[in-house]
């Protein structure tokens, strides 16, 4: 067993359309921030309360990074695993600052679209473990122009099998 663990997953919605840049060396850097929320019922009022997070990912992976410059738009939902990193800089007033990120990196880290992208496409998913990248995966519901047999698509590579008949994600995950 190992001695600990850096794991993040995070669930949400992009807060606005990502942002591309390039490193000196000419890789592709992909940042986006991810909403994440929760909700519950105030005991005292009854009234319904909800709490957002916001989470800045940052993605070094340049298969990953292609795939969210392409389809990741503001609203989108998406799955993310990377690792937890803060980072310190300082400032043009000399302060020190600091920032803590999710970060997919170039050998781990996911990347998955997990809503059908109202501009037409359908969301698939990309994973980055070792630096290599597996075919999308089916997740909200079979691609367009997908082979006969449509409605059930074929299970996920290493992952779980999709909801059949288009049904919507959010209704199958339990919490």
């Amino acid at each position: 067993m190992a001695g600990s663990v850096n794991k993040v997953i995070l669930i949400g919605n992009l807060g606005k359309d990502p942002e591309v840049r390039n490193a000196q060396n000419g890789t592709k850097i992909v940042t986006f921030t991810l909403a994440t929320s929760e909700t519950w019922n105030d005991k005292a009022s009854g009234e319904r309360k909800e709490k957002t997070e916001w989470h800045r990912v940052v993605v070094f992976n340049e298969r990953i990074a292609d795939v969210a410059e392409r389809f990741l738009k503001k609203g989108r939902k998406v799955f993310v695993e990377g690792t937890l990193q803060t980072r310190k800089w300082t400032d043009q007033s000399g302060a020190e600052k600091f920032t803590t990120e999710v970060v997919i990196d170039r050998f781990r880290g996911d990347l998955q679209l997990i809503d059908s992208n109202r501009g037409g496409d359908e969301g698939g998913g990309f994973e980055g473990g070792g630096g290599g990248y597996s075919a999308p995966r089916q997740v909200a519901g079979p691609a367009r122009g997908a082979a006969p047999g449509r409605g059930s698509p074929a299970p996920a590579p290493g992952g779980w099998d999709a909801p059949g008949g288009g049904s919507d994600l959010d209704d199958e995950i339990p919490f």
